[in-house]
This record gives C-alpha cells, sequence and structure tokens, in this order.
C-alpha cells in the first residue's frame, strides 16, 4: 500500500472497520502521522456524537419480559446417533418444530402483552437504524473530513464531508435558545459565494446531507426570522469551511 493510499484508511479506522493487515498498517503509518491521528480523533469524536443522538433507552421492562418468556420456550432434544451411525437431528427437527415454531409464537406475544416494544416503535427504530447506518457511511469514505467550529452566542458546529458520497453530516450542540420568531437557518455556501438552504433548525440536531455537497466551500448557520429566508443574514452565527 503506497503512502497516500494510507492516508484514505482514517474513516473506516475511526469506524473500526478495517481488517486486521490494513488496521496494522494503518496504525503502524498513524504513529508519525500528526494529520491522520488529528483526523482520526476528528471522525471518532463525530461518531461518539452520532450515537448519542440517535440512542434510545429501552422500556424498563423489557429485559424482564423477554427472560421470562424465554423459560416458556422448550429446548431442541439433544443429538444422538443410532445403530447406523446417523444422527436423530432431521426426525428431531420434525417433531419439535411445530411445537417450537408455538413456543416462541407465545413468547413474543407474551412480550408484546406485558409492555414489550409495540410494532410502531419497531418500525420507528427501524428507520432511526437505517438513518444511522447511511450516517456511518458517511463517515466511514475515505475521503471524509470533520471540521468544528464554536457557534457565536454558545454552541458548537461540526460538519463531516465526503465528496466521494457527495454528502454531508452536520451535528449541532448547546445552541442557545431562540424566541419564537426566530429559528436557525443551515446553507450551503459555493465557490461564488452563493449560499443554498438546506434547512430550519429548532435546536441541536445531527443531519445528513445527501446530494448538492460537491463543490461547496463552506457550511453556514445564521438566525432567520421564523420559516427561514431566501438569503442568509450576515453575519453567520458559525462558517465551517468544507475543503
Amino acid at each position: 500500500m503506497t503512502e497516500p493510499d494510507v492516508h484514505t484508511l482514517a474513516g473506516p479506522y475511526a469506524l473500526d472497520a478495517l481488517p486486521d493487515t490494513e488496521r496494522a498498517t494503518f496504525e503502524q503509518h498513524l504513529a508519525s502521522c500528526s494529520s491522520c491521528a488529528a483526523e482520526v480523533d476528528e471522525l471518532r469524536e463525530a461518531a461518539v456524537r452520532l450515537a448519542a443522538d440517535v440512542s434510545t433507552r429501552p422500556p424498563a421492562a423489557l429485559k424482564a419480559n423477554v427472560m421470562a418468556a424465554i423459560g416458556e420456550v422448550r429446548q431442541l432434544p439433544p443429538l444422538v446417533r443410532d445403530s447406523s451411525g446417523n444422527d436423530n437431528a432431521e426426525t428431531g427437527t420434525r417433531r419439535v418444530r411445530r411445537r417450537t415454531m408455538l413456543a416462541l409464537a407465545a413468547a413474543a406475544l407474551a412480550v408484546a402483552a406485558s409492555g414489550g416494544i409495540a410494532i410502531d416503535q419497531y418500525h420507528e427504530k427501524s428507520l432511526v437504524a437505517q438513518a444511522n447506518d447511511r450516517l456511518t457511511a458517511v463517515l466511514a469514505e475515505p475521503d471524509a473530513t470533520a471540521v468544528h467550529k464554536d457557534v457565536d452566542g454558545g454552541g458548537q458546529a461540526t460538519v463531516v464531508t465526503s465528496n466521494r458520497a457527495d454528502a454531508a453530516v452536520v451535528v449541532l450542540r448547546g445552541l442557545r435558545q431562540l424566541p419564537n420568531n426566530e429559528t436557525w437557518q443551515l446553507w450551503l455556501i459555493d465557490q461564488s459565494q452563493v449560499a443554498h438552504s438546506v434547512g430550519l433548525a429548532s435546536g441541536d440536531l445531527t443531519r445528513l446531507i445527501s446530494g448538492g455537497v460537491k463543490g461547496k466551500v463552506a457550511f453556514g448557520l445564521t438566525v432567520e426570522p421564523a420559516g427561514g429566508s431566501a438569503k442568509p443574514t450576515l453575519p453567520a452565527a458559525a462558517l465551517v469551511p468544507m475543503t
């Protein structure tokens, strides 16, 4: 692996997504490359913030309900060979398949009836997991770079950019509370210094910007009237370089 190629492993390394051989090569390089070390630290910090943002606390009774339901599920019989040397796996499977499926169904109903995760909660968590996967994929891109900037009035903006994926992840934390007639507005700024709105925010957020990121040189955060503005109100509360 050539020296320029090694630098592209910072993102996968920060997410513990490298095979052993590439991990060893990168760690050897990391010991003498301050820029890669700084990038790994920034990407790990961004990953922790993303994980904290999408994490959810399971229902208090979930573990007890699942453990109680497991006790009602009958185990498979032991594997026993007959005089011909054949085992009883196929026969045993036929015998217990229906009984096991019924027991599993009963266990699932027991969990649901006693306060487990409802169907709508499951779908919601699935959507959160999918969003988290998309965010993580951006962090793992070889060209992913993370930049942190303080926000005027308090808080911090972190932007992880990947031109290869044409995507960016924006993490806003600790923003001051705005009055009801104002809102935070997010912008991507191109090389001609033209600002393109990418949405509004009422406070802390983690947002994936998918598409329209290539060619942009900065991320901007401004305070605008409720409903947003066609053009940013200056000065910006934060201006984060993306190149």
